[in-house]
């Protein structure tokens, strides 16, 4: 990639959040006129061969809005309809994790 491409998605800020055999990634980046603009990525490990399989979506300003009330509106419809628990991950030394179930999901 040259540097005109490096430009146009400058990473502005990260937040990776694991969650079980889940990672995901919530990246602000910038355009070249220092629009920001929101990248969401699940990445998994495929058990079979080792190898890790990304999603990415991309959520622009204009949008975040009415994504979230989408957002919202989904999860409490989940509560509401059906027990969600939480589980706590802790990630050992060795790879290996374990989880810690808490009955606290909120957004």
């Amino acid at each position: 990639m040259g540097e005109f491409d490096n430009k146009e998605r400058e990473e502005v800020f990260s937040k990776k959040v694991r969650a079980g055999k889940r990672t995901y990634f919530f990246d602000v980046k910038a355009t070249r006129s220092g629009d920001y603009y929101l990248t969401v990525t699940e990445s998994k490990k495929r058990l079979e061969d080792g190898v890790f399989v990304k999603h990415k979506i991309f959520l622009y300003k204009e949008d975040f809005e009415k994504f979230a009330e989408g957002l919202t509106e989904t999860v409490e419809y989940i509560k509401t309809h059906q027990d969600v628990v939480e589980k706590r991950y802790e990630y050992s030394e060795n790879g290996e994790h374990s989880t810690k179930p808490n009955d606290d999901f909120s957004f």
